[in-house]
């Protein structure tokens, strides 16, 4: 059974769209218990980090996470929710994330060229780095769909894709039984249900 984690920053609705459109049966709750058992973790997220990270934190998700990724249950952490499988986030501050991947998120504005929008909204293309089971199905210069104005970096080794926008950015991440798409694969058509099939036969 793939568990969303529903905390209230999410969009859930898309993703159980995505997952009925595959025929994989899921479970929406925020219920600690239910978590642990589950067979696979979706986190997803969207909005403010300091406010997603104080929602986890106060709910206790936080550790009960900590504790699913360390028994080896596959983990995937979607836009905001993969920012925040990161050490910390200087998005308005600095705001501790889970710990779960080593590196940190910043502002895109800090890379990118100053005559491109922020945030990124679109389609773009996926420069796959290294082999990973959620691409199986997959292949370089995919597009997926963006919407984000920060981004996961200082996290080289956990990198397993990226895309152009003016500059390199980090577009998916794997450390362990732990996933990320800074993407939306909810909302990239054939090519995001192929990640989001791929990852529910990790």
């Amino acid at each position: 059974m793939v568990t969303i984690i529903d905390y209230g920053v999410g969009n859930l609705f898309s993703l159980k769209s995505s997952f009925a459109a595959l025929g994989v049966d899921v479970q929406v709750t925020s219920e600690n218990s239910a978590i642990l058992n589950a067979s696979k973790i979706i986190l997803p997220g969207v909005g403010a980090f300091e406010d997603a990270s104080k929602k986890l934190h106060d709910s206790g998700l936080d550790e009960v996470l900590k504790t699913c990724a360390k028994k080896g249950t596959p983990i995937m952490g979607i836009c905001l929710g993969m920012q925040m499988l990161f050490d910390k986030s200087y998005e308005n501050g600095c705001f501790e994330g889970l710990g779960l991947i080593k590196g940190e998120v910043r502002a895109i504005s800090e890379v990118i060229p100053k005559d491109l929008k922020i945030p990124q909204i679109g389609w773009n293309a996926l420069d796959i780095k290294k082999e990973s089971p959620i691409f199986k199905y997959i292949k370089d210069g995919d597009y997926v769909y963006f919407v984000h104005s920060y981004y996961a970096t200082n996290c080289d080794e956990s990198v397993i894709a990226t895309t152009s926008y003016g500059a390199p950015l980090t577009a998916a991440v794997q450390y362990k039984n732990v996933y990320g798409c800074q993407f939306h694969p909810e909302k990239s058509g054939d090519v995001g249900l192929k990640i989001l099939k791929a990852f529910v036969e990790v």
